[in-house]
């Protein structure tokens, strides 16, 4: 099957045929339509996930994908063949992935049948964004009310955290940049500010002077982030997903600090799902691209030169 790998650590990424992988005890076989393109792939490829991710080269990149049951191995029973599915493919200590023909899917990686409303491109980019975006606001204990400032809302995480948000009740501000202010609002954002860290810092401030109950910041490292903690009212919440939270400094200040680091699973998806039904969770995709394009896409990612989602086709 042609799949995207990389032979080690820091190598261009590049097409080549590998054995098709065959289901085990409890696993599932997808014939892969989509995959989702994030940050988390090259990050894997580059090694800076060692910490977290066992890897056997030559390794097959990407995590998320979309597409159809092939095969089910013995004792599966979230699915059948022919369902249409979507999730998160964690197969790096196999060396396997969602940039191939096929994938596999293991007994505790997040699985789940498309819902009707989605294409198998649209479903390839859902899982770790709106996993994420699910797991943050959960995590800060966002609840109705509460004014959050999203920083990198017009990203993939963040269109999901301010859609959710806003079902939650939340009044949400999002930052928004390059003509997309409207696209935020249509998407239940209460206000939009610009993304540069003063500028944002600036117009918060004068709307909201004392504070706001939550930021979840998708962007900024810990340097910024302890300047734009400031921002918060005594006893706010500052959430991280790139690990910019220096938690102890902004204990000391009267504020809560965390990184959240996502944990999805099988049952975390279905809700996921569900509110993808519902109507109240959109996924968009901004780039379809063939499969022979990821390495200039995961390139481009790398580079900081792509914004939204890519979707790759196989």
């Amino acid at each position: 099957m042609r799949a995207i790998t990389v032979a080690a650590y820091g190598d261009t990424p590049e097409i080549i045929d590998v054995p098709r992988p065959d289901p085990g005890p409890g696993e599932v076989l997808v014939q892969v339509v989509a995959a989702g393109l994030n940050p988390l792939d090259w990050k894997i490829a580059d090694g800076l996930r060692k910490d977290v991710h066992d890897v056997r080269f030559p390794l097959v990149l990407g995590v998320d994908g979309a597409g159809t049951v092939a095969a089910v191995g013995p004792g599966e029973r979230r699915v059948k063949v022919g369902d249409r599915v979507f999730g998160s493919f964690y197969q790096t200590a196999r060396g396997l992935g969602s940039y191939a023909e096929y994938a596999i899917a293991g007994p505790d990686d997040p699985l789940a049948v498309i819902p009707s409303s989605l294409s198998f491109a649209r479903a390839a980019a859902a899982p770790i964004p709106a996993l994420t975006a699910y797991g943050l606001l959960w995590k800060a204990d966002v609840d109705a009310g509460q004014k959050v400032l999203v920083i990198g809302a017009t990203g993939g995480v963040g269109r999901g955290v301010v859609q959710l948000g806003a079902n939650l009740g939340a009044h949400v501000i999002g930052t928004a940049g390059d003509g997309r202010a409207d696209a935020l609002r249509g998407l239940g954002a209460a206000e939009t500010v610009g993304r540069d860290a003063g500028e944002l810092s600036r117009e918060v401030y004068r709307a909201h002077p004392g504070g706001v109950d939550v930021i979840v910041d998708l962007v900024h490292g810990t340097a910024d982030t302890g300047r734009l903690a400031s921002l918060l009212r005594p006893g706010g919440t500052y959430i991280s997903a790139v690990r910019g939270v220096d938690a102890d400094a902004l204990t000391a200040r009267d504020l809560r600090g965390m990184n959240f680091a996502v944990r999805d699973t099988p049952q975390s998806l279905g809700e996921v799902a569900a509110l993808i039904e519902a109507g109240r969770l959109d996924v968009a995709v901004d780039r379809e691209r063939p499969l022979e394009d990821a390495p200039a896409a995961l390139a481009a990612s790398r580079a900081g030169e792509a914004s939204g989602r890519t979707v790759l086709l196989v």
